[in-house]
């Protein structure tokens, strides 16, 4: 809760915006903001989701995941089984630019096709193929495949000026765009971190059952 508490007051989103992962559900051919973090998403068999890491200033303006693979093409070679259930991961490392000081993105986007357990949570289908994944002390989702090595969603001066200190951040935005509904990166952020938690404790109950 902490981290949450931090975000929503470091400062004015004018003035900076977020390194982090953003999560994404892809149909017809689209990207959509995911309106639920991975921990609590059960996709179905034959869905698509993303990771993208980039700096954005809110959901409203994140960036997509790039490249048009679909269910068919990822999943090709993992046939169905009963008891189970398909997702084709897309996992783009995102640009140098956006990469933390000293750090340079992996060059490939990755594509994984996780077969996992029918009740599965997108977090878990994430773990089974894209490890290692890290985590803060507030359980937020900081890095896939090991990347990046260091930083966790901070936040990042984009307009030449250093955040404020104490500034109050913009409230969510209810509009919607291309994306999806703008929830507001610092809410994002929150939320997702507290539904990484609940993925962990769910993995961790699993291994000792």
């Amino acid at each position: 809760m902490s981290a949450f508490v931090l975000l929503v007051g470091a400062g004015q989103a004018q003035a900076a915006g977020y390194r982090y992962w953003s999560f994404w559900e892809r149909s017809g051919g689209h990207w959509t903001y995911a309106t639920q973090g991975p921990a609590t998403a059960r996709p179905d068999d034959g869905s698509v989701e993303g990771f993208r890491f980039a700096v954005s200033a809110d959901s409203s303006d994140a960036s997509r995941p790039r490249g048009t693979a679909d269910f068919s093409t990822i999943c090709a070679g993992t046939p169905a089984k009963s008891g189970t259930k398909r997702v084709a991961l897309v996992i783009d490392f995102g640009v140098p630019a956006d990469a933390p000081s000293g750090e340079t993105p992996p060059a490939h986007r990755g594509t994984a096709c996780a077969r996992v357990a029918s009740d599965a949570t997108s977090a878990e289908a994430l773990a089974a193929v894209a490890k290692p994944l890290r985590y803060d002390t507030n359980a937020l989702l900081c890095a896939i495949a090991g990347y990046p090595q260091k930083g966790c969603g901070e936040q990042v001066a984009t307009g030449g000026k250093a955040p404020q200190k104490g500034a109050s951040a913009k409230g969510a935005s209810a509009k919607e765009s291309d994306g999806g509904p703008s929830l507001g990166l610092p809410i994002g952020v929150g939320v997702v971190a507290l539904l990484a938690g609940a993925a962990v404790w769910r993995a961790r109950r699993r291994t000792h059952a």
